[in-house]
């Protein structure tokens, strides 16, 4: 049988054999028995008796060698046979029976779970927990929390500080496993305060000394979960970094197998607490005979325990590494210096200095990943070591790898106006266009494009030749967009083609792989798991539903937040730029009809303006400019539009010039009576929608308020079920009727829509004041965008104050609550503007002429009624107005200003 022989005829023949009183002749049958009972079930009843007398044998080892063949029998047939005897098991006088039964509860709940509970096993195993043994205690830990991951729903392990303490009790007692279990088991504990958090670390600290790799792993995770809940300022929360280092040292001296999985560990531990390790860096020098995926994961960790006060002995050590001969290993250590200089600001100058020795070696992969390097040390620290691009352009022929050419690229083009020969460095790169790889193709046509913007008269050719390369002669689109967009900027707005182009970049930051917080904190409970080496959450790799439970840390206590680390800034700190919020993955899975239910999203409002929102989409007009006359470029006349041919017939009419007709997709849309309509732009773009494209505006006419939508289908699937929420937002604004399409939206089709709102809906201040966040849903997903929709949609048609009352409010509101703005270059006379104003619902109460200037007084009403007053100073033959506002929530004059802009300059 043990050789791969079938002997299942043999089966009633072993099975007589049972009734031997030779344990190991019993042991031989009960494990054929094992292996054969799911071929013969109907045989294997047979044996059923059997082991119901072998239950009541005076000798523990045959009962425990009964109970246990019993739940090894995968046999649905004989399994109520076995609960007699299993139940007296659990509670037989042995503690070596009762352990082995109390694991035989587990496997019998898998093969049949209702039966389990039924004959109430899981009451006794909870009792088991606090039985005398600890052997017991931990094989019934280990049962019910097998139990619990097939039913996370389910509330076995019940755990209490008075089981805790049983728990902490048998843990000093039972085998290096049952520990193991123990401590698992106390990982899914939460403590109800600090104090004991502290005390079961206390009992736990002892652990991590243990001969078994293992077990010091779960003591690290129990450790590791339960520092989350104590004060930073406490004296026992640094004595326990202290002890947490030297096991976490001791296990690198393992095999390197055991190193590894203890490596992926510690990468874990070091990106949540630093501080534990960070005086142990030579542990994780490298050594010549360290297999090569323990040597990148060392060096990994090297880079994340860099610091200042250590960084000249890792430089040394990865300059040392660079000279080694595993090609791999001396990319990744030329890349580590590379990641040390963006990470440690004080060491960049020495970074950038051993990169410049290593390239003077002239050993070619070791160039081409310094050259990599570099690029990213001038994206971090830009305009402080470019007198290296010199010593870089030298090394230019013997680049043959896409990412160095690309990162040599970027530099000359980023730094043209530095380099004198850039024209020639690039045009060497063009010779071979078709042959390079797309990331090189790319980099280069930017690149050209960034030249020719510093060098206009110079390059002129150069840019031509590069976008009809790029343009005509590719088959491949993202090369082909990025052409046409660079060609239609050039040729229509040099200026916005300097800005956008020439733009200041971000600066890189510090770690780029670093694992998400969320995720890290994940999988530090599962430190010592499959997860730790991973990198990855249970979810991601587990088959099924079975043990698949979201685990997180505690959340710190009152008194560990105050001493959180500087970089996060406190909740109430005004931030510089327009927040925006991703909804998180729940979010997006949640139904959007639930979107205004709970409280307000979490995190900062949208504030992404319809404007930005449009911008992502460079091209949202199509290329209809490219065939239409175009204004002079930087390069003069003889600037060549690109051809016609390549342009989609369909597109719309030729555009005017200015980069903000790329945006405009409205083509010629008349306005309605009533108030002013902004034109249409792209709310959200078809990229970030999985292909459902939505442009709009909002209209007010006759008293009634629509959002008129303009959906396109640019996927290859049909779309229906559409529906749509906004979320609370400062004016209440909400659907009036659900979002009517009639008919399914067939892949490149474009339907019309307009959305009847009213101002009914719930209310809740957004910042800024007009922000609305909108989620659209259909048979594919939700979408969530936002847009700020015009405040003159709210003006009310009843918004005329008397002359009287206009005079009384206008002493009335305080002085401190008037704002001035100026209106600049509106060419109109005091009536027009009144007129068309007017059409907005902002009245003029009164007109009068002071000094040669004619002053308007007008008020005007908002939906939720409040009244806006305001004075506009016109003087004839000047464009320049003066516009004073005042009002009772001068938040809102901003705003009014912005319509009163939009309204006279449209």
């Amino acid at each position: 049988m043990t050789v791969g022989k079938d002997v299942s005829a043999l089966f009633p023949d072993v099975v007589n054999c049972m009734q031997t009183d030779n344990l190991e002749l019993k042991k031989l049958v009960y494990l054929y028995l094992m292996n054969y009972a799911k071929s013969q079930p109907d045989m294997a009843i047979m044996a059923v008796n059997t082991f119901v007398k072998d239950c009541e044998d005076p000798n523990p080892l045959i009962r425990a060698l009964a109970v246990r063949t019993m739940g090894c029998i995968r046999v649905d047939k004989i399994t109520e046979y076995l609960c007699e005897p299993l139940r007296k098991c659990l509670k037989d006088e042995d503690p070596y029976v009762r352990k082995t039964a109390a694991v035989c509860v587990a496997k019998l709940h898998d093969i049949n779970a209702q039966l389990v509970e039924d004959q109430g096993f899981l009451d006794t195993l909870k009792d088991l927990i606090s039985d005398s043994n600890p052997m017991v205690v931990a094989n019934a830990v280990a049962a019910l929390s097998e139990i619990a991951e097939s039913h996370p729903s389910s509330n076995l392990l019940d755990l209490n500080p008075q089981s805790i303490n049983k728990l902490l009790t048998a843990l000093n007692e039972c085998t290096e496993w049952g520990q193991i279990f123990i401590l698992d088991c106390l990982a899914n504990y939460t403590p109800k305060d600090d104090r004991e958090a502290q005390s079961i670390c206390e009992r736990v600290t002892p652990r991590l000394s243990h001969a078994n790799s293992a077990v010091v792993l779960s003591a690290v995770k129990v450790l590791m979960k339960f520092m989350e809940m104590l004060s930073k300022d406490l004296d026992y929360y640094g004595t326990l970094l202290k002890k947490l280092a030297p096991p976490l040292v001791t296990l690198l001296s393992a095999e390197p197998e055991l190193q590894y999985v203890a490596l992926r560990n510690i990468n874990l531990i070091v990106q949540k607490r630093p501080e534990i390790l960070k005086h142990e860096m030579k542990v994780f020098f490298v050594k010549y005979n360290d297999p090569i995926y323990v040597k990148l994961e060392k060096l990994d960790i090297m880079i994340r325990l860099a610091s200042q006060a250590n960084i000249a002995q890792v430089l040394a050590e990865l300059k040392e590494y660079a000279t080694e001969v595993d090609v791999d290993f001396v990319r990744k250590a030329v890349r580590a210096i590379g990641r040390c200089a963006i990470k440690v600001e004080q060491s960049a100058e020495r970074c950038v200095s051993t990169l410049l020795d290593l390239i003077q070696t002239k050993v070619n992969y070791v160039v081409q990943e310094a050259i990599v390097v570099i690029k990213d040390i001038f994206r971090k620290y830009p305009n402080k070591y470019e007198s290296v691009i010199a010593t870089l352009c030298e090394n230019l022929d013997s680049l043959d790898e896409p990412e160095a050419r690309a990162a040599m690229i970027w530099i000359v083009g980023e730094y043209a106006e530095r380099i004198d020969n850039a024209d020639e460095l690039l045009e060497s790169f063009l010779e071979g266009f078709h042959d390079e790889s797309t990331q090189v193709q790319l980099q280069l046509l930017t690149a050209i494009v960034k030249l020719f913007l510093k060098k206009p008269t110079e390059t002129q050719e150069l840019v031509q030749q590069v976008l009809s390369l790029a343009t005509q002669d590719s088959d491949n689109p993202d090369l082909r967009d990025r052409g046409y967009i660079y060609w239609r900027l050039l040729s229509t707005d040099p200026v916005a083609a300097k800005e956008v182009v020439l733009a200041e970049k971000p600066l890189i930051s510090e770690e780029t792989d670093l694992i998400e917080p969320t995720l890290l904190d994940e999988l530090i409970c599962y430190i010592g798991t499959l997860a730790s080496v991973y990198h990855k959450p249970p979810s991601a790799f587990v088959e099924g539903g079975r043990g698949v439970v979201h685990k997180s840390l505690p959340p710190r206590t009152a008194s560990s937040e105050s001493t959180e680390s500087p970089e996060t800034a406190p909740a109430g700190a005004p931030s510089g730029e327009q927040p925006d919020v991703i909804p998180t993955q729940g979010d997006l899975l949640g139904d959007l009809l639930n979107l205004d239910l709970g409280p307000p999203v979490s995190g900062p409002p949208l504030a992404t303006t319809s404007v930005q929102m449009g911008a992502v989409d460079l091209l949202g007009g199509g290329l209809d400019s490219l065939m239409g006359d175009e204004p002079e470029g930087i390069g003069g006349p003889n600037f060549v539009a690109p051809p016609a041919a390549a342009v989609p017939a369909n597109l719309g009419a030729s555009m005017g010039s200015g980069l903000s007709d790329l945006f405009d997709l409205t083509s010629g849309v008349g306005t309605l009576s009533g108030s002013y309509v902004v034109p249409k732009a792209v709310w959200l773009p078809a990229m970030k929608a999985k292909g459902l494209e939505i442009s709009g505006t909002f209209t007010r006419q006759v008293g009634s308020i629509s959002m008129d939508l303009q959906l396109t289908n640019k996927a290859l699937q049909v779309m229906t079920d559409f529906a749509i929420q906004f979320n609370r937002n400062s004016f209440g604004l909400a659907p009036a009727a659900p979002l009517q399409v009639h008919a399914p939206l067939s892949p490149n089709q474009t339907v019309e829509i307009s959305l009847p709102l009213n101002t009914v809906g719930s209310v809740m201040k957004m910042e800024p004041l007009n922000n609305l966040q909108v989620a659209v849903k259909n048979n594919i997903d939700v979408f969530y965008f936002s847009t700020l929709y015009p405040l003159h949609i709210l003006f009310v048609e009843d918004g005329k104050m008397d002359r009287q009352m206009f005079l009384a409010t206008w002493k009335d509101i305080p002085n401190e609550n008037e704002a001035q703005f100026q209106i600049r270059d509106c060419p109109l006379n005091a009536e027009a503007v009144s007129s068309r104003l007017q059409g907005s619902n902002i009245f003029t109460v009164a007109k009068r002429n002071v000094e040669a200037q004619d002053m308007l007084y007008q008020s005007l009403k908002l939906t939720n009624g409040i009244w806006v007053l305001a004075e506009l100073r016109i003087q004839p033959g000047n464009p320049s107005f003066t516009l004073s506002l005042k009002c009772r929530a001068p938040e809102v004059s901003q705003h009014v200003y912005q319509a009163y802009e939009t309204i006279l300059k449209n």
